[in-house]
């Protein structure tokens, strides 16, 4: 396939796996722009310094085009830019957070800049502050969510009238199937994140895959809404907040629970009781471990298929 998506990047397939916190090391990233995808480091998880070490692994594992996920609420924000620029970074993909202060800084250097983002509104915006694309996530997503609880069959079709920038949509996407029907809503390109968040590459903890594979339809819910709304699998962690919620907690309480480096605990260190377990609602479709080759190989052919089915489709 060739689009603006596949033009923008180099690459063969317009999929790219979204950059997961605790998910993303180089293994992943490297594995899926091997075969032919996008793969990004999640660098919100990341200490400068290991941002380092795996910018340079990935440069050593793979010759094709790849890129990095930063957040922009990041604490250390300026060193992180200031990695990226030295280390010659080609592709950043930006999220929580707006734009407009740093792509041009990222532009200056000829790296092509994405914004993550849940509106129509916000896409606008993003043009404006002059990114190459955007990736429009749905709510059926994992991890952190827009306020606005758009889900991903209404946001595609209200980004792609709004900007004329390509659009890659994510939220819910998981197979050949959901990559046709993105694309039949005007998206040039998908970001998959929950079924590379358990591919055998991930970094995440082998518990965590196990209990995304045992979760079952509505196993997980928007939680945290006071300070960034995510989606969470219902654990003891999980039944916390919501007692908080429901109790009218302020912003501080909630803040008081969550603590730090609740994520790594769940997703990293495979604690399930106390850890913050960010996964999209496809977990409860996702019920084996594969690698990220068989996870393409897949994709691929349940794509090919659905389009052959559909052209014989007339109302």
């Amino acid at each position: 396939m060739e689009n603006r998506v596949t033009k923008l990047f180099n690459i063969k397939y317009p999929i790219i796996q979204g950059g997961m916190v605790w998910c993303s090391g180089w293994r992943l990233a490297s594995a899926v722009s091997n075969n032919g995808g996008l793969g990004l480091l999640g660098a919100g998880s990341m200490h400068p310094e290991m941002l380092v070490e795996h910018i340079r692994k990935m440069k050593e594992a793979t010759e094709k085009p790849w890129g990095i996920n930063v957040p922009l609420l990041y604490p250390e924000i300026d060193r992180l830019m200031d990695i990226i620029i030295q280390e010659d970074v080609k592709i950043v993909f930006t999220s929580a957070g707006s734009p407009k202060k740093w792509t041009p800084l990222l532009k200056s250097h000829s790296i092509t800049v994405v914004h993550v983002i849940s509106s129509a509104l916000f896409a606008k915006k993003c043009e404006e502050a002059g990114v190459d694309a955007v990736v429009a996530e749905g709510f059926e997503a994992g991890g952190h969510n827009g306020r606005e609880e758009t889900t991903t069959l209404t946001l595609i079709p209200n980004v792609v009238e709004s900007c004329s920038l390509p659009v890659i949509a994510a939220g819910g996407i998981s197979s050949g199937k959901s990559v046709v029907a993105a694309m039949t809503l005007g998206a040039e390109g998908v970001q998959i994140g929950t079924r590379f968040a358990v591919a055998t590459e991930s970094s995440a903890h082998p518990a965590f895959k196990q209990r995304v594979f045992d979760t079952e339809e509505g196993g997980t819910m928007l939680a945290l809404k006071k300070l960034a709304p995510t989606r969470l699998i219902k654990n003891e962690f999980f039944n916390q907040v919501k007692a908080l919620e429901d109790a009218g907690a302020e912003t501080a309480q909630l803040t008081e629970l969550l603590g730090k480096g609740r994520a790594k605990k769940g997703i990293f260190e495979g604690d399930m009781t106390e850890g913050e377990l960010e996964i999209g609602q496809i977990a409860s479709m996702l019920h084996k471990e594969e690698t990220v080759s068989e996870i393409m190989e897949d994709i691929i052919a349940d794509f090919n298929k659905t389009m052959s089915k559909l052209s014989d489709l007339k109302l």
